[in-house]
């Protein structure tokens, strides 16, 4: 059996054409070596690469005014890759005991990144109240650990039933948790009062969750920016990750529906699809070891069910 990995993302600007504050980033982690001199037959300067060792993936979507929400998700996404890049021991395969080290390098990539944005801030006065929604998958197989905050969200899609593996960090999802309001009854401008995120203003509160479960064949994963879940249902979602649809058409029609929905915002999208594909011969899409496993606990910060309750399955409409 042969197992292959399929990601594509797409991000649109809305039918306004707003300036576009949202950025995805969708990274393959692999060894490489350049040889400066050597004995061997092998040109001086040359550089050597290794096996695929882990997937990236990540959104974000700034906060602020235009310019500077913009700027946010930009300097986000690129702090998280270059801590990635220098510091992030990616190299190594995932085991059990160095499970902990895992979370507490990714919860420190975040931890950077709110520095780099302190850091911006300081010298430059006038991007005051900037900040970040970031959601990161990275991914091990078969170790996914996902790492949150603010109200960009990842979905697990697995046998027709979709989990939402994050929780939005904003007043909005508060009052509801806590039973002061109705879902129904949450003014639309509380969703955008965020109480956890990236921020330079050095008053930002920012606390990551983390999420750690095994990836089977046949899942399929979705992050994505508040500007698709604002406008189309879960229900939808659901039905769109549950066609046999390779994940560039997926976030066609995700952003098609967004379109349809009327959405009014920026709205970016990333899939990805484990898919066991026997002897087929795809091209384009990265190799995987498919070996099984079933989901665990996150070690800190907000767990997640072994068996996640669903909150939208398969939809025939």
């Amino acid at each position: 059996m042969t197992g292959k990995m399929d990601c594509y993302g797409l991000t649109h600007t809305g039918p306004q054409q707003l300036p576009n504050q949202d950025q995805f980033l969708i990274a393959d982690l692999e060894k490489s070596m350049r040889i400066h001199l050597s004995s061997l037959s092998l040109d001086n300067h040359s550089r050597l690469f290794g096996n695929s060792q882990a997937k990236l993936l990540m959104v974000a979507d700034g906060t602020g005014n235009s310019e500077t929400g913009d700027l946010a998700s930009r300097l986000a996404t690129d702090s998280i890759t270059r801590y990635f890049l220098n510091n992030m021991p990616w190299f190594l395969q995932w085991d059990e005991d160095s499970d902990d080290d895992m979370c507490d390098a990714l919860i420190n990539a975040f931890e950077q990144c709110q520095k780099r944005m302190e850091t911006d801030v300081q010298e430059h006065p006038e991007r005051a109240g900037m900040g970040a929604s970031l959601t990161l998958a990275y991914i091990v197989w078969p170790q996914l650990y996902v790492v949150h905050t603010g109200h960009t969200r990842c979905f697990l899609y697995r046998q027709s039933n979709l989990h939402q593996l994050t929780r939005d960090h904003s007043l909005a999802e508060r009052l509801v948790t806590n039973g002061t309001l109705e879902e129904d009854e949450v003014p639309e401008i509380w969703q955008n009062l965020l109480l956890n995120s990236i921020g330079g203003d050095g008053d930002s509160v920012l606390n990551p969750d983390i999420c750690k479960m095994q990836i089977q064949m046949g899942d399929a994963l979705l992050l994505c920016t508040d500007g698709l879940t604002k406008h189309v249902p879960d229900s939808v979602i659901s039905e769109i990750l549950g066609q046999d649809t390779m994940a560039d058409d997926t976030c066609v029609r995700l952003l098609s529906e967004v379109e349809a929905h009327e959405g009014t915002e920026n709205a970016t999208v990333v899939v990805a699809r484990f898919l066991d594909i026997g002897d087929q011969d795809v091209t384009m899409i990265d190799s995987l070891d498919v070996e099984t496993g079933n989901t665990q606990p996150p070690p800190k910060a907000k767990k997640m069910k072994t068996q996640p309750k669903p909150i939208a399955g398969k939809h025939n409409g």
